[in-house]
């Protein structure tokens, strides 16, 4: 835990020193399976954004590009390794022959709608690439899913923090005015949660001492 909290620190001093740039080498690293906090790197940017320290348009620019260079590096190595090679050296990267056959099984169900939404997901952030061109999808088809899918979660995650950041004065004010409402909320969510489980216990036979 203390080695991944001194590479976030050096990340974000990075990030600071070299700004919306630094993204780009970051979030293409990540995309090839290394095991980089590319995604809490490119919200921490899009705080500084929020807070005028970092240009917004260079940070959508550069982590785009960023994002679809490292996707498309992963594609020509599962591509031209294939995959005796990678699930053989696979483990370096997290791949390994089980979590390969469940990546697969998403592959084949959803097709080109994997590629586009794989950003959002954890380990299919950092395999999209290298899976898709172990399976063998025609590199036009995987390079326009995922140029769109990449587009929509740099902006997703950067306006969504840049806005958080700067609305942040007016949340806190509505959580603190809104706090009663709730509390009451929950209670009634929960009470409503007990009576459910108690109409279950006593549907299979169980009675409820007083």
């Amino acid at each position: 835990m203390e080695d991944i909290g001194q590479l976030v620190a050096g990340l974000e001093s990075f990030v600071r020193h070299y700004g919306a740039f630094a993204v780009m080498p970051i979030l293409a690293v990540e995309s090839v399976g290394a095991p980089v906090p590319g995604e809490s790197l490119l919200i921490f940017a899009s705080l500084l954004a929020g807070r005028g320290e970092m240009a917004l348009p260079p940070l959508l620019i550069f982590a785009w590009i960023g994002s679809v260079l490292g996707d498309n590096l992963g594609y020509l190595i599962g591509r031209k390794l294939g995959r005796g090679t990678i699930l053989r050296h696979g483990t370096k990267i997290g791949l390994t022959d089980e979590r390969f056959k469940k990546i697969e099984a998403v592959y084949v169900r959803y097709g080109t709608a994997t590629v586009l939404f794989a950003r959002f997901f954890n380990i299919l952030r950092q395999l999209n690439g290298i899976v898709a061109g172990m399976l063998g999808m025609p590199w036009w088809r995987f390079v326009l899913f995922d140029a769109l899918g990449a587009a929509l979660w740099v902006m997703v995650w950067v306006f969504a923090a840049a806005w958080f950041t700067e609305h942040l004065s007016l949340i806190i004010g509505l959580a603190h005015h809104t706090k009663v409402v709730v509390s009451f909320l929950v209670a009634v969510g929960l009470a409503l949660l007990l009576i459910f489980f108690i109409r279950r216990l006593r549907s299979a036979g169980w009675t409820v001492r007083r």
